[in-house]
């Protein structure tokens, strides 16, 4: 049986740091990349959120997956609109999904073949999440 994953994480503010926000640094002639405390916290804060809905063990075999990012505003002109500023959809993407990871909905971020992101503003900010299992081979029922 196929298994589908749906649910709203609700937050105060979407964090704005992504995860090629990495920062690097020299430790005895070599680069060593490591996460400021800003990236540390968004990281956290998703895994917690993620956390409460994730499967008893993790989906194998092809999934999908689709993020809504609605962004609180309070300007009623910009509710219900596309967000077109930064962050670009797949910066904002990499880290969620290696959250998912971590917390077990799949082995391997490999494994998600149909990926659809969008942002947007809305009158309160949250994080929409649809992840389902696929069919092994493409056409099947």
């Amino acid at each position: 049986m196929k298994t589908t994953i749906q649910f709203t994480i609700h937050l105060k503010k979407i964090p704005t740091v992504t995860h090629q926000m990495q920062r690097i640094t020299v430790h005895g002639g070599r680069p060593q990349v490591y996460e400021d405390a800003a990236l540390a916290d968004a990281r956290q804060l998703f895994c917690a959120h993620l956390a409460q809905h994730a499967p008893e063990k993790p989906l194998d075999g092809p999934l999908s997956l689709t993020t809504s990012w609605l962004y609180g505003t309070t300007s009623k002109k910009k509710a219900g609109t596309w967000k077109t500023t930064k962050p670009d959809t797949d910066n904002l993407i990499k880290m969620f999904k290696d959250c998912m990871g971590r917390v077990g909905y799949f082995d391997d971020d490999a494994q998600i073949v149909i990926e659809s992101t969008a942002k947007m503003w809305d009158t309160r900010s949250k994080i929409v999440v649809v992840l389902y299992q696929l069919d092994k081979r493409v056409g099947e029922a």
